[in-house]
C-alpha cells in the first residue's frame, strides 16, 4: 500500500469521540501498516479545547499546509460557530481534489452550509442529546436538511458520495475511520482484525453494511 495521511481538524467544543475514534483506528492500523498516519490541524498552533475541558495540542496549522489524503472534521456544538468560519472554508477549498472530505455527526452541517453536500446524499446523528430533544430543539440530521436543502438526507451509518463522506452519530467516528482504511484500499480482512485488535468485531460486523456508496447511489 501507497500510504493514507488523515487529517483531523480540530476546534473549541469538538465532540472528543468524533474525532478520538477515527485516530484511534488509524492509530491500531498502523501496527499492521507504518505508512498510515493521522494527525491533529487546527487553524493556529495552539492548545484547542474541546468539549468537557478536554484540551489537545494539534499537529499542524492552516499555515503549515500538511499533505492528506482525507481531511475530517468532527461534530461537537462547536460546528455552530464553525460553520461561519470564513478562515476554515477557505483552506478545506483549498484542498487538492484527489482530497477526501470527510465529517463524523455535526461536521457535516459546515460542508452543508458551504454548499459541498448539494445534490449529494448524505448523513448526520439521529439521536437527540437533552437540548435538542426539546420543543425550541432540532434533531442533528434534520437541521442539516434545513441547512442543505438540496442535500439528500440519508440515515445510514456512513454515507460515501465519492470525495465527501459522512459519518452519523458521535461512535461512527469509528465506522468512518474504517470505512477511509477500506477506500484507502485495505482489504475487508484487514480492516476486521483492526476491529478485532480494538475488540470491536461484535460492532464492526453489525455496523460494517449499514453504509451507502457511490455507485449506488444513482436515483
Amino acid at each position: 500500500m501507497p500510504g493514507f495521511r488523515l487529517g483531523i481538524y480540530v476546534f473549541k467544543d469538538a465532540e472528543i469521540v468524533d474525532f478520538a475514534a477515527p485516530y484511534g483506528v488509524f492509530s491500531v492500523a498502523r501496527r499492521y501498516d507504518a505508512e498510515l498516519d493521522a494527525f491533529l490541524i487546527s487553524d493556529a498552533m495552539r492548545p484547542v479545547q474541546a468539549q468537557a475541558g478536554f484540551t489537545v495540542l494539534p499537529n499542524y496549522s492552516f499555515s503549515d499546509r500538511p499533505a492528506m489524503d482525507a481531511f475530517l472534521i468532527p461534530g461537537g456544538y462547536g460546528t455552530r460557530q464553525e460553520m461561519h468560519n470564513l478562515r476554515l472554508h477557505e483552506y478545506i477549498r483549498s484542498l487538492p481534489q484527489t482530497t477526501l472530505l470527510t465529517s463524523v455527526c455535526t461536521g457535516s452541517w459546515i460542508y452543508g452550509k458551504m454548499g459541498l453536500l448539494d445534490g449529494l446524499p448524505a448523513t448526520n446523528r439521529k439521536e437527540p442529546d437533552a437540548q435538542e430533544a426539546g420543543s425550541r430543539g432540532m434533531v442533528p440530521i434534520e437541521r442539516l436538511a434545513k441547512i442543505a436543502p438540496s442535500a439528500k438526507i440519508r440515515r445510514s451509518r456512513v454515507v460515501d458520495a465519492g470525495r465527501l463522506i459522512t459519518g452519523g452519530g458521535i461512535s461512527a467516528g469509528m465506522e468512518v475511520g474504517f470505512h477511509l482504511l477500506r477506500r484507502a484500499g485495505y482489504e475487508e480482512s484487514f480492516i476486521a482484525d483492526v476491529a478485532r485488535v480494538m475488540e470491536y468485531s461484535a460492532a464492526y460486523e453489525a455496523y460494517r453494511d449499514d453504509r451507502e456508496e457511490a455507485a449506488s447511489q444513482a436515483e
